[in-house]
């Protein structure tokens, strides 16, 4: 197997059918089915199952496009680290960021990047704090900053600052006063979460709470513009931080009150694929990331504690 293969695997992968990937990297349609064939053999797998209209990658084709893609990527940047080595920081680097994390550091993140580091190719992407953890570990991006990440052998994180949560939604729901409320009177209210799994992890990692708390959910969305505009509506509540709810909170749509016995907390993680040597340019982004969080805290912009 050599990176040739691995190359004309994914672009049959991502483009569907030998002729549009054979277009994609340059080569006759014949050379690349003759490739696909060589690498079928020496795995003793099927790959692909050639359907009339397009290749139907098999299990085996799913899992060697993602180490594929990891792979192809590692080399690209080890090739842009080393030529690049000891002169100004150049190279890709893309993110995945959290919400709160792009409302945070967003902008000014551009900004210093742009500024400080023009030959550095920038790429964010927001999401739900586990549909970035997905990204990463598919090599989709190169540093994600995540909520509760799990324990993974592959993932290396690091913990980077805590935050309390907190009961938010309209007076009429959560009652009109600051007063802290206990999680146990929340579970009465009408509450909404995420979809269970990694992005439901991201508001609570211990299990019986998080188990408790969806069992008595009146929804689980997964979109952000959908649980304020429900929260807006007076449809229910939410488990969640200021800063994630800053501008309906801002303009009085809604309220918030602490949550005690317990209080809760999330811990935001910077994470990065364990047996991926970091480029310059990875490092470079991710100190500036680190000093924006600090002084995002320190500037009274994230209500949170620096870890």
């Amino acid at each position: 197997m050599n990176s040739r293969q691995l190359t004309y695997l994914a672009a049959i992968y991502e483009h569907g059918t030998l002729t549009k990937a054979a277009d994609h990297v340059r080569v006759a349609t014949s050379a690349l089915s003759h490739h696909l064939a060589n690498l079928e053999d020496e795995l003793s797998t099927k790959l692909f199952t050639r359907l009339p209209r397009r290749m139907q990658p098999t299990a085996a084709g799913d899992r060697l496009y993602v180490h594929a893609k990891a792979i192809l990527r590692a080399m690209a940047a080890a090739e842009e680290d080393l030529r690049e080595i000891g002169g100004e920081v150049s190279g890709e680097v893309s993110l995945g960021l959290s919400f709160s994390a792009v409302r945070a550091i967003g902008t000014n993140l551009i900004k210093k990047v742009l500024s400080d580091h023009p030959r550095v190719k920038l790429s964010m992407s927001e999401n739900l704090s586990g549909a970035n953890l997905v990204d990463l570990m598919k090599s989709d991006v190169d540093l994600a900053l995540v909520f509760n990440p799990p324990h993974e052998s592959g993932l290396k994180s690091t913990p980077v600052l805590e935050e309390k949560l907190i009961c938010v939604g309209r007076k009429e729901i959560i009652g009109d006063t600051h007063a802290p409320i206990r999680f146990s009177d929340m579970l009465e209210l009408p509450i909404i979460v995420l979809r269970q799994g990694l992005s439901a992890r991201a508001i609570l990692d211990d299990v019986t709470l998080l188990r408790r708390l969806e069992e008595k959910a009146k929804l689980q969305i997964n979109s952000v513009n959908a649980i304020t505009s429900s929260l807006v509506e007076g449809l229910g509540c939410v488990i969640g931080t200021k800063l994630f709810m800053q501008e309906p909170i801002d303009q009085r749509q809604l309220h918030f009150r602490p949550i005690i016995e317990p209080e809760l907390s999330r811990t935001l993680h910077i994470c990065e694929l364990a047996e991926r040597p970091p480029t310059v340019a990875l490092e470079t982004v991710r100190e500036i990331v680190l000093t924006l969080i600090a002084e995002s805290i320190q500037d009274n912009v994230w209500d949170a504690t620096l870890l």
